[in-house]
């Protein structure tokens, strides 16, 4: 099996997919200490919700088209706003530690306005080209 220290990949080299995983990271460090209880619920939405955001940019990367890649980030931007949701129903619940909620919430905003760039900037070089 390949190292994953060695592994390659186009998707690697989106800003996307590495402030995604950034993501990742900060809402495992913020959900570790989400009570035992929302281990199944929230916790769980919370971490899948993340995993999808570069999951989705490095599958869109992969595919054939631009319009398959339209579609893969517009999956990761709607996991981006279920990510966001979750943590302020966990801030409202008074789960996890404040900063880093906040830590994850900024994180998740500057993904966003990233993958809308990569949105916008597809879509009026799609309209160009016609």
């Amino acid at each position: 099996m390949k190292s994953l220290k060695s592994a390659t990949g186009k998707y690697r080299e989106s800003v996307a997919w590495q402030k995604g995983m950034q993501l990742v990271h900060c809402i495992y460090e913020a959900t570790r200490s989400f009570p035992a209880d929302e281990r199944f619920g929230l916790t769980s939405q919370l971490r899948r919700a993340a995993v999808s955001v570069p999951s989705n940019v490095a599958e869109g990367k992969g595919r054939a088209s631009q319009g398959e890649l339209l579609q893969f980030l517009g999956n990761a931007r709607g996991s981006l706003l279920e990510v966001q949701t979750q943590l302020e129903v966990a801030a409202m619940e008074g789960f996890g530690n404040e900063e880093e909620l906040d830590t994850a919430y900024c994180r998740a905003e500057e993904v966003l306005k990233i993958i809308n760039a990569a949105i916008a900037t597809m879509r009026a070089n799609k309209a160009g080209a016609r």
